[in-house]
């Protein structure tokens, strides 16, 4: 699909220059003609008629043939916007860490800096049934419920036992985070995050006007000597955490330290946002119970999508919360988008609950398994002065960290120019990195040969570094 949609990008563009020296009324060539100048299917030129149609460049007319609309569209006027930057004040909302600041990919990239599964490992024919199935379900496209639809809302709730009311659905968990650092914490304060973390809820800590303030974390997780003292420290009343499989590190919050983190959390009168979006994403049968399960005060809010183990556009999630904090949650969401698309909600009822979802989760699972192995075998064979920091049991990639003297921004950049595309650890820090890091992803390839391969490119940016 990613490659007929780049090919409907390729055409649009060149009808656009070729649409850019005719007149209006000339007429364009055939569909026929079309497909045998640029190589592509009917399809193809279809759609890319039909946006320049919408974009009113295009006009068709049934029988004749395609022409050259007679308000043929022109580049608009300059407008002044200067006044606008005293408008805006400075309420920058700082999306750096989450665009690609390298650029589009050349062809043949191996892009393993995505934070989601190739479409090779998508259970599509699933989804494409539930959707089926969920449009002709009866009033599938009325109003949902502010909350989420009740049945799927219980599936959630069996994850965290919880009830179906401490359920919230949400458009994705990265909606999710934006309304719980907006609704649970008062602009300016601050918020402990694990150093590293998600660069995405760094984004959306500092968009809601928040601190981030890093605690450090090792293999087993959070550290609680140095949680307790940032607690001491900065005031803060919320801590941001992923316990299980941590992004970027793979790390998993020790059983050791599970009480003792709430048990802070409690002291300080704070929330805790867990984060779980790996649930779905373990490399064995066997994945550790959510924080939430440890939780009799109500410290814990818990978030967890269907977006990672499913489809980038399958934006469901859901939040868990009990007492009065949810009813700040669900007022925060409802002033921005009332609820969540009811045919979506559908769909991952019936998704959720049909025995095909559990085969992809088991087949999922061995899949991402040998992946993680794949790529781990391989770097340690190609870069063995590259060091794997921990072997996840869960999760989409690898957190390695480089010898003293490499710059993870430079890597990035020439990795990129040997078409193999890596994050650099950089943006997942709240302050200063505390050494040079690349997350490696292992979900987002094609297969183990594109890993291996990766690995090789890898090894040819550091002669070129």
């Amino acid at each position: 699909m990613s490659g007929n949609n780049t090919a409907v990008s390729r055409l649009t563009r060149d009808l656009r220059q070729l649409i850019a020296g005719l007149a209006p009324g000339d007429q364009l060539p055939t569909s026929r003609e079309l497909m045998e100048q640029h190589h592509v299917g009917p399809g193809t030129v279809s759609r890319a008629i039909g946006i320049l149609a919408l974009e009113g460049v295009l006009t068709t007319r049934p029988g004749s043939g395609t022409f050259v609309s007679a308000t043929k569209a022109t580049p608009n006027r300059p407008i002044d916007t200067g006044w606008q930057a005293m408008a805006l004040a400075d309420r920058v909302v700082d999306t750096r860490s989450l665009s690609d600041q390298l650029g589009p990919p050349t062809d043949g990239t191996i892009m393993l800096d995505g934070g989601y599964l190739h479409p090779a490992l998508q259970p599509t024919s699933l989804l494409t049934g539930a959707l089926v199935r969920a449009a002709r379900r009866p009033g599938s496209w009325d109003r949902a419920p502010i909350n989420g639809l009740a049945a799927l809302r219980s599936v959630f709730a069996t994850l965290t036992g919880a009830s179906a009311d401490d359920v919230l659905i949400t458009a994705g968990g990265q909606d999710a985070l934006s309304i719980a650092f907006r609704a649970i914490a008062v602009p300016g304060s601050a918020v402990l995050v694990e150093s590293p973390t998600y660069h995405g809820a760094l984004a959306a800590i500092r968009s809601a006007g928040l601190r981030p303030v890093p605690v450090p974390l090792d293999d087993d997780g959070l550290t609680p000597e140095f949680l307790e003292e940032a607690f001491a420290l900065s005031g803060a009343r919320l801590l941001y955490c992923q316990p299980t499989y941590h992004n970027p590190t793979g790390a998993v919050l020790s059983s050791e330290r599970r009480q003792r983190v709430l048990e802070i959390a409690r002291t300080a009168g704070a929330f805790v946002i867990e984060d779980d979006f790996a649930r779905f994403l373990g490399h064995t049968p066997t994945v550790p119970p959510p924080l939430i399960h440890d939780d009799r005060h109500g410290t814990v809010v818990y978030i967890t999508s269907l977006t990672k183990p499913a489809a980038p556009s399958f934006r469901i999630a859901a939040m868990v919360a009990r007492g009065p904090v949810m009813e700040r949650l669900r007022a925060t969401r409802r002033v921005s988008d009332f609820f969540v698309s009811r045919p979506l909600q559908e769909a991952a009822l019936e998704l959720m609950s049909s025995a095909g979802w559990e085969r992809h989760l088991k087949t999922l699972s061995a899949q991402l398994r040998n992946r993680c192995t794949a790529l781990v075998t391989a770097l340690r064979t190609e870069l063995p002065t590259w060091t794997v920091r921990h072997v996840p049991g869960g999760g989409l990639h690898l957190w390695v960290q480089l010898p003293a003297g490499l710059s993870d921004i430079d890597i990035t950049a020439v990795a990129r120019r040997q078409r193999v595309g890596v994050s650099a650890g950089t943006r997942y820090f709240p302050a200063e990195p505390s050494a040079a890091y690349l997350r490696i992803g292992f979900g987002a390839a094609t297969d183990e040969a594109d890993l291996a391969e990766s690995a090789c490119r890898l090894a040819e940016v550091v002669t070129k570094s």
